[in-house]
């Protein structure tokens, strides 16, 4: 496998729309890298252009350390898998799979020792004469993973591979590609792997490292739990995770010697720690907290500080609840076990209750630029 260099990667199209702007990106050796945003951050145009499908304006893009911007595809050392599978109708799975290392000239015993073997590691050996409509949408995906596999190529493309799939399938497709990641790394053969996705929990459940797009420019590359634990944005706080960390502008106060904020019209203290480093900073913030950190009630240590909300509505979602509430004017989402609702369930919107927020796991962020304080 290859390293995979971005150096200040350009696109700027013929009507002068500015698509990239100098991305700077090193993809190590055998990384599963994810590259996760809204629509329209040009994720996709980014892997495009990786790929050779789409034109560089500006930058150099390096794999395994030789320049390839100018090179065709099928020089780079690729494989791309598509979100429609593009298999061929007319062929069996095993002519699927070996279709393009025949157009290459490889030995017929090399094609049939690479075809069983990528069957092998996908357990798809049993689909090998069935044609692409005898399959389904999980099966075809296989297929077309099993298309790259075979090519053993220097890097590996996915464009929302999953998408076109249901939830319970995406969810098994997702252990799959992971699996056949590291199995393929324990057997010495390490795959470099760059995946596209507009969903965040398919980002945080697959990659070991994270790329965070918007419009055009990289908000943060990290690890998974890095990226939920620091974000070094509001736009990436409010991206990773799910459902959404609550994020609102609060105004910073002091109260005698301690330093807080002021939020729907409740003052929260905030922990000695961010205090100290926010003593200089005034006005306005981005206050943001994820919905695990809002209780029913008190922890044990007394580490949280008790407020007064309007109950709007639950949302059930099995072993936990999502409990909408209003401080004031300010809507909080708190994420609950189903076994702590303490006596909530029934009661009428609109119904008043103490919610506890967990002011030591707070976020703060610049109310103009949506930087990280603290």
């Amino acid at each position: 496998m290859a390293q995979l260099s971005l150096n200040k990667i350009e696109k700027t199209y013929p009507n002068g729309f500015k698509a990239v702007h100098g991305v700077d990106l090193e993809v190590r050796d055998g990384e599963f890298m994810v590259f996760v945003g809204p629509s329209g951050c040009a994720k996709s145009t980014l892997l495009r252009m990786i790929a050779g499908l789409e034109s560089i304006t500006g930058g150099d893009l390096n794999i395994g350390g030789k320049r390839v911007n100018d090179l065709p595809p099928k020089q780079r050392g690729i494989a791309m898998v598509f979100q429609n599978y593009a298999l061929y109708p007319h062929m069996k799975v095993y002519e699927n799979l070996a279709f393009g290392l025949r157009l290459a000239g490889t030995p017929k015993a090399e094609v049939d020792q690479r075809v069983r073997h990528a069957a092998q590691l996908l357990e798809m050996e049993h689909l090998l004469d069935r044609y692409p409509k005898q399959l389904s949408g999980g099966q075809a995906q296989r297929v077309a993973v099993g298309r790259a596999i075979v090519k053993k190529p220097e890097v590996f493309l996915f464009d929302e591979p999953l998408s076109n799939l249901d939830a319970k399938l995406r969810a098994s497709m997702r252990v799959r590609l992971t699996d056949l990641h590291r199995t393929l790394r324990e057997a010495g053969q390490p795959a470099t792997v760059v995946y596209v996705t507009h969903d965040q929990v398919e980002a945080m459940t697959m990659g070991e490292r994270i790329c965070v797009l918007k419009d055009g420019v990289i908000q943060q590359v990290d690890t998974p739990t890095a990226l939920y634990d620091r974000p070094a944005n509001a736009f990436v706080a409010s991206f990773i995770g799910s459902p959404e960390m609550n994020i609102h502008e609060a105004t910073l106060q002091s109260q005698g010697d301690q330093l807080g904020l002021q939020l729907g019209g409740t003052w929260l203290p905030l922990p000695p720690g961010q205090a100290t480093l926010l003593r200089q900073h005034t006005g306005a913030v981005k206050l943001g907290l994820r919905p695990e950190h809002i209780a029913l009630a008190a922890r044990a240590d007394g580490g949280s500080t008790c407020a007064q909300a309007t109950l709007r509505t639950l949302e059930h979602m099995g072993n936990e609840v999502f409990v909408h509430f209003s401080l004031g004017s300010v809507p909080l989402t708190a994420r609950v076990p189903a076994d702590q609702l303490h006596g909530l369930q029934g009661q009428a919107r609109g119904s008043a209750h103490p919610v506890f927020l967990q002011m030591s796991h707070c976020h703060l962020f610049d109310a103009a630029s949506g930087l990280r304080l603290c």
